[in-house]
């Protein structure tokens, strides 16, 4: 059996499928948006890319991917600042005086997480930022990702190249 795996699909508010799996996710709060802005709890339609997968080795193993895998650790985080034009909506080094959502959580939330690469490259000032494939445990809605139970996570996360796009409609 030959698998494409070259774009993941989110079906609807409770459905994510690549080739022939589905997996139960959450979204958005607000549910899907084309005019995305910061803070509006809401997940962006569209086609993107995936970036790397990041995982809290502290906790969890490495998982089998063909995605590159960074290891978290108590300094990443990941701007969320519109003002903040060199550094919005990309990895930092976290300081007091960034405004950040913080990757080394305390809650599982972010053992594994995959940005989708949403208002990246031209990166606009309040369109939103911090869009990624993450953790839940219970499928509350989320602020604007899509989240998976780790099971489904890492099943996922084999299934996914380098070069596989999320759409998201």
């Amino acid at each position: 059996m030959k698998f494409n795996n070259k774009l993941l699909i989110l079906k609807n508010k409770h459905c994510i499928s690549i080739d022939d799996f589905h997996f139960k996710c959450s979204i958005g709060k607000f549910g899907l948006t084309s005019n995305k802005r910061e803070g509006d709890k809401k997940t962006p339609k569209g086609i993107y890319g995936l970036g790397d997968l990041f995982y809290r080795s502290d906790r969890v193993l490495k998982p089998k991917t063909k995605l590159n895998c960074l290891k978290i650790n108590s300094k990443m985080g990941w701007c969320d600042d519109p003002n903040d034009k060199e550094n919005y909506n990309k990895l930092i080094n976290i300081n007091r005086s960034k405004k950040r959502e913080k990757l080394y959580r305390k809650d599982s939330k972010y053992n594994y997480l995959i940005p989708i690469l949403y208002n990246t490259s031209k990166r606009t000032p309040y369109k939103g930022s911090a869009i990624f494939i993450h953790l839940t445990k219970n499928y509350n809605p989320t602020a604007g990702c899509i989240g998976l139970i780790k099971k489904d996570f890492l099943i996922l996360a084999r299934l996914l190249k380098k070069n596989t796009k999320i759409k998201i409609n």
